[in-house]
């Protein structure tokens, strides 16, 4: 029986371990209670709708119309050499329609390297401007942060609840630096 009995003590005791374990503390001795203030940016959003994105666009596509333009215009003659190609080849002489494949192609080469290029040149300046604009708007993120005592702001996740998006606030503090 006294094994029984000391059983039942041990059991006892742990139960009351574990209860002053799951009790709150007092709230002086837990300290100020963090505010648990959270927040959220749709950084897509920003990168559409910001003065500065837009801007950014802008500047970007008055840069780079010009080479896109001429890009159009190459492909459209080589669209038309070929076409003629095809449509005269039969009827020409050998030496003219191996002239004609020849011009063609070393047309073709280059177009291909001129678009290469206008890409490699577009998408570095593109992510050039984006990295300018993320960097002032995480500049912003943080005084909205800071001015609103929030604990943390996410910038990506799955679901979020509308009450705490903050992306108008800090698409109009972002546009207020941008004039």
């Amino acid at each position: 029986m006294t094994s029984m009995t000391q059983a039942f003590r041990n059991c006892l005791a742990a139960a009351g371990c574990v209860a002053a374990l799951l009790a709150p503390l007092p709230a002086a001795a837990q300290g100020a209670a963090p505010s648990g203030r959270i927040g959220f940016i749709n950084t897509e959003r920003i990168l559409k709708e910001s003065t500065l994105a837009k801007a950014a666009q802008q500047k970007l596509q008055s840069e780079f119309s010009k080479r896109d333009k001429e890009l159009q215009d190459s492909a459209a003659r080589i669209k038309a050499l070929g076409a003629k190609l095809e449509k005269d080849g039969p009827v020409m002489s050998d030496a003219d329609r191996a002239a004609q494949q020849q011009q063609l192609a070393d047309m073709t080469r280059d177009f291909q390297r001129k678009q290469r290029e206008f890409g490699e040149d577009l998408n570095a300046k593109r992510s050039a401007a984006l990295a300018q604009v993320l960097d002032k708007a995480n500049k912003v993120v943080k005084q909205v942060a800071e001015q609103g005592n929030y604990d943390i702001i996410f910038q990506d996740a799955v679901y979020v609840n509308p009450r705490i998006d903050i992306t108008d606030k800090v698409l109009k503090a972002l546009d207020a630096t941008a004039k």
